[in-house]
């Protein structure tokens, strides 16, 4: 099948204009007094998403978008190149418990990932758990699970409608009955096994009316054991003097030391322990002192403790502690740190393997529990691979690797020889060897050096003439490294470059880098995604006419701030779930905890650096902007959709000319976890209309 875009020698082709009549929105009088500013919120009624207005509002856009969106001539062709793209068996890495292995598999266009068990690797696959059961049209996912350690039970979560709130289960493993415990008003939890029990953090129950809006706050740890009622659940944390506080607890692999992680934000935690072998320590005794450094407990060595720590170590080490002497000076190095950041570390088979980034790209290092290295694994080229970690018995783990032009590939590791195995390849209605993917860099405004992925298919001019969607994150330490995806693939099929920006605000290069784009360094952020647009230009690869840009929830904030500060630099933008109201973002659910990354609007040194890129209070009247489509959901209560709603009737207040601005608002959906494959295929359909329409492409 081909479906190739062609283009006009150095032009693209026109499109015919799509007549749009944007709703009228109304506007009230709501002025904030900032440290003596005055800021006028004239869009502050859409903030209640239960108000009539607000559905009215809502049910209006939505008109207007899908009236333009089912005007594009293609759109249905694109919707069926997507499904034949989509529709193509998806495997999760398996992993052990007990005497099976367990893996998720989704057949193609299920909504719902399966999960499946297996008796050893021979076995004949079964249905474990099927979320697809649980909602007519595939909007419960399965979140976090967990079995004990005998292998009796399996607690797992359930999230509807994408929201963060989630319900736990427990079922019998042998049976596969689902029993009695049902736990309600979890929101950023694991589930962590002692004996017949597990621990939990959950909230107090919220109000119906604003439970997807209301600042979440008195962050709970509970133990529940099996069989009993959620009332009955022995409350084991709550810090009463600081609600605004997260906290979470889990257990070594062999359930001695239960430790509690505790934060602030986002970014920096507090971890204090208890020694459950010890019959006299009754509370938790303080382990490394928080908020200024990232320290995660790996797993313990008899009674001391694995920690990943970024103490004097900005790319992070490795360094065993002892718990009754805990102090820094006291700690012995395992594993110093590197030139690399170290991302992770996982434990099976009694040994440890460190996952580290080089230029965005992973690479494994396998040492023993004392920090000798044993090797470098040897992976397939240059991508992403995860899923090293097991049990202290097992003698092989499960790893997956994954690049921009090359599905998944799942494979054996023996641990014990360092070979790898092909396991499971992924069969996709593509040829990846007709694609490739490169990496360039360029220098950002302030001299940086920022690396770009280029993902395309071969054969590709350098005339400035090329379709080009830029994407970029830059925040909260996350590194974006390359990944598979088929609604990006499709745009590569279409003559399309995909650029990822590894901007600052990530960690790709270590805490260094994350720093270099938060708070008052936040711009850094947003001159590097512009620095590569620029770049991209002036090598040829694209020009100012073809390029699009997109981003989700930070990312959402991302592409607001860049089609605000340099209009006339893109053609299409598509913020989603976008932070996008820079003021107001800590007085809904868990913002919060962004502020430790972000800054506050209620310090005013703060406020003044906010309020210069806070995307909804950048909109000029009277200027042209890139064709936008902001896309959002009901039911998201990690960024609540009052951002994106502000952001789109103010833009259509404010902008001029003839580019098309609309909000896509999806229904029974969240912030993007869990979403069903049918509202999947039906977003990208869209956001892929709206993108080749207004770039001039043709399908």
């Amino acid at each position: 099948m081909s479906v190739m875009t062609t283009f006009a020698a150095g032009t693209a082709l026109a499109q015919q204009q799509i007549p749009v009549t944007y709703p009228v929105t109304k506007k009230v009088d709501t002025v904030d007094n900032y440290h003596g500013k005055k800021i006028a919120d004239p869009y502050r009624w859409l903030e209640d998403d239960h108000s009539e207005e607000t559905k009215e509002w809502v049910e209006a856009q939505n008109k207007v978008t899908q009236g333009y969106l089912s005007a594009i001539p293609y759109r249905e062709k694109i919707k069926k190149r997507l499904e034949e793209l989509w529709n193509y068996p998806r495997y999760g890495t398996p992993f052990r418990e007990g005497e099976h292995y367990y893996f998720y598999k989704n057949d193609g266009l299920q909504n719902q990932a399966v999960l499946y068990r297996q008796l050893g690797l021979n076995g004949t696959p079964e249905v474990f758990i099927d979320p697809n059961k649980l909602s007519d049209k595939g909007t419960a996912a399965l979140g976090s699970l967990s079995f004990s350690k005998d292998g009796k039970y399996c607690a797992y979560l359930i999230a509807k409608a994408g929201s963060d709130w989630q319900q736990g289960f427990v079922m019998d493993v042998a049976t596969k009955q689902v029993l009695a415990d049902k736990l309600d008003w979890i929101k950023f939890s694991g589930l962590s096994w002692k004996g017949h029990g597990f621990y939990y953090s959950r909230y107090d129950a919220p109000d119906e009316q604003s439970k997807l809006s209301k600042k979440n706050e008195f962050h709970k740890v509970y133990y529940h054991k099996v069989g009993d009622t959620q009332e009955q659940d022995e409350l084991v944390y709550v810090d009463k003097e600081h609600p605004l506080r997260n906290a979470g607890a889990g257990l070594t692999e062999d359930e001695r030391f239960l430790i509690l992680s505790t934060t602030e934000g986002t970014s920096g935690n507090e971890l204090w322990y208890r020694d459950l072998q010890d019959a006299s320590q009754k509370e938790f005794k303080l382990l490394i002192k928080g908020f200024a450094t990232d320290p995660d407990v790996i797993d313990n060595v008899g009674d001391k403790l694995l920690v990943k720590t970024n103490q004097d170590a900005p790319n992070f080490k490795v360094v065993l502690v002892d718990p009754k002497n805990p102090a820094k000076e006291n700690w012995q190095t395992i594993i110093p740190e590197q030139e690399e950041v170290l991302l992770g570390v996982g434990t099976a088979g009694g040994k440890l393997f460190a996952s580290y980034l080089k230029h965005a790209s992973t690479r494994i290092m396998q040492y023993d529990r004392s920090g000798q290295l044993e090797r470098k694994i040897d992976l397939p080229g240059i991508g992403t691979a995860g899923g090293f970690g097991g049990k202290a018995e097992d003698k092989t783990l499960f790893y997956t690797f994954t690049s921009f032009v090359a599905p998944p590939t799942i494979y054996k590791y023996d641990i014990a020889s360092g070979k790898s195995d092909l396991f499971r390849k992924t069969e996709v209605k593509f040829n990846p060897a007709e694609y490739e993917t490169k990496q360039v860099f360029f220098s950002s405004k302030d001299g940086t050096n920022v690396p770009v992925f280029l993902s395309y298919k071969k054969g590709i001019k350098l005339d400035g003439n090329n379709p080009l969607l830029l994407y970029g994150y830059g925040g909260f330490n996350i590194p974006m490294t390359p990944g598979f995806s088929v609604s990006n693939l499709f745009f590569m099929e279409q003559g399309g470059i995909y650029a990822v920006v590894n901007l600052r605000g990530g960690n790709e290069y270590g805490e260094a880098w994350h720093k270099a784009g938060m708070l008052q360094n936040k711009q850094n952020v947003f001159d590097d995604f512009i620095g590569a647009a620029e770049f991209l230009i002036r090598e040829k690869y694209t020009s100012p006419s073809k390029i699009a840009i997109r981003g989700g929830s930070n990312g959402g904030l991302l592409v607001g701030a860049a089609m605000t500060q340099r209009p006339e630099l893109f053609k299409v933008a598509l913020p989603a779930v976008g932070v996008m109201d820079m003021l107001r973002f800590q007085k809904f659910t868990i913002g919060w905890a962004w502020v430790v990354e972000y800054g506050s609007s209620e310090k005013p040194e703060q406020f003044d650096y906010l309020l210069k890129y806070s995307p909804l209070h950048n909109l000029q009247k009277g200027t042209a902007y890139p064709a936008t489509l902001v896309t959002t959901a009901d039911h998201d209560d990690r960024v609540v959709p009052a951002h994106s709603f502000k952001f789109a009737a103010t833009l259509q207040e404010a902008h001029k000319g003839p580019n098309p601005v609309l909000i896509r608002i999806e229904t029974q959906a969240g912030h993007g976890a869990g979403k069903p494959t049918s509202k999947l295929i039906d977003e990208a359909t869209d956001i892929w209309a709206f993108t080749m329409y207004n770039l001039g492409m043709h399908i």
